[in-house]
């Protein structure tokens, strides 16, 4: 008898999952605290990767839906110094090895590839239960209970089924972004958008950044990073966006005035990231009917690039080990932790070394020197 299977949360892995089970005649059902498929945004620009999330998408069956969405040459990269000086520039690409995508394009592709009654929306898990069986029983806010053989943790950095299998708990790593965006950037900053070119700009010293993508359409997205502790952040009103970003801009002083007004224009309330990673090599002892994929497991800093490729590629794994065994899932999952703690052991401390290079005593140069060939 097949066995039930729950995934909580919607994010690329979830997605991913559920997908590849499904063309291979598996159901499985992804249950989702947020109301619809469009309740937020979903952030920037992904890039996806060769080996990892490329990957998925093809076990997903997905890629020429993909390539089809893949924004060209907005794989740009430039680097420069607080002056606005160009250490390395490189230019976009048609497709190029590491293709982007805007992360609502993906997420919205992925829920379209599934049968309409796959993601169970405003389903935000609040307790989780063992039963006798080696069941697991989840509540929601909504007042539903449902119980599962297998529950995947898909659920994000503060997962709740990760605490069913691990007493470990993300770390503030000492970085913080300030998120912003600027509709039509590229006519109401004009010197800005030309600092940025035609993908991303990297403006970094030891501490800070400024961090900028822009969009075809016009559209110049920022992140504002900065090395201080989080109860610096927790005193600044965000409510209150012009007083809160004049607070961080003030942090730029001295730094080229065409980086800085992506700091202090925005039309968006800014959204405060402070960046959590679990230690490298976080793992867990085997569990049965428990597994966790993406940053439930493996939470990192953004800095390898690698975040939802892994997430695609767990997502991808997973589904191919119980495909493989799915009268036994205990050994599917064994198959899949095999592989996953290994695999993003080494993805984590990469992502943890080059947080250091961006914000490090040798930055910007050694940011420069990363995209270096």
């Amino acid at each position: 008898m097949r066995q039930s299977i729950m995934i909580l949360g919607a994010g690329p892995g979830g997605l991913a999952l559920a997908r590849i089970l499904h063309v291979n005649g598996i159901v499985a059902t992804i249950y989702e605290g947020e109301p619809s498929a469009d309740a937020r945004t979903q952030g920037g620009l992904l890039d996806i990767h060769e080996h990892t999330g490329e990957v998925a998408l093809r076990d997903a069956g997905l890629h020429d839906a993909f390539l089809r969405l893949v924004r060209p040459g907005e794989d740009a990269k430039r680097v420069v110094d607080r002056n606005g000086t160009v250490l390395f520039d490189r230019p976009g690409t048609p497709v190029g090895h590491r293709p982007e995508i805007d992360r609502g394009d993906l997420r919205r592709m992925l829920i379209a590839s599934l049968p309409a009654d796959t993601v169970r929306w405003d389903h935000k898990a609040v307790a989780i239960a063992a039963c006798r069986d080696g069941r697991h029983a989840v509540s929601f806010a909504n007042g539903a209970t449902v119980t599962t053989d297998l529950l995947v943790g898909a659920d994000g950095a503060w997962s709740k089924v990760r605490s069913l299998l691990s007493g470990t708990a993300p770390a503030y790593t000492g970085t913080s972004f300030v998120e912003t965006s600027i509709r039509e950037g590229a006519v109401r900053l004009k010197a800005s958008a030309n600092a940025i070119g035609g993908g991303t700009l990297m403006a970094v010293a030891p501490g800070m950044g400024i961090l900028a993508h822009r969009h075809a359409d016009g559209r110049i997205h920022t992140y504002t990073a900065l090395n201080r502790p989080e109860p610096w952040f927790r005193a600044i009103d965000f409510g209150d966006s012009g007083v809160a970003m004049a607070r961080i801009a003030a942090e730029f002083t001295g730094w080229a005035p065409h980086l800085t007004a992506l700091i202090t224009t925005s039309d968006t309330n800014p959204v405060l990231r402070p960046i959590h990673a679990l230690p490298v090599g976080h793992r867990w002892d085997r569990v049965p009917g428990l597994t966790l994929l993406g940053d439930a497991a493996h939470l990192m800093s953004p800095f390898a690039g690698e975040g939802a490729n892994l997430a695609l590629h767990d997502g991808a794994d997973l589904a191919k080990a119980i495909i493989a065994s799915p009268e036994n899932m205990n050994d599917a999952l064994k198959a899949y932790e095999r592989s996953l703690f290994p695999r993003s052991a080494g993805i984590a401390d990469a992502s943890g070394r080059n947080l250091a290079r961006f914000f490090g005593a040798e930055a910007p140069h050694s940011v420069a020197a990363m995209f270096a060939p």
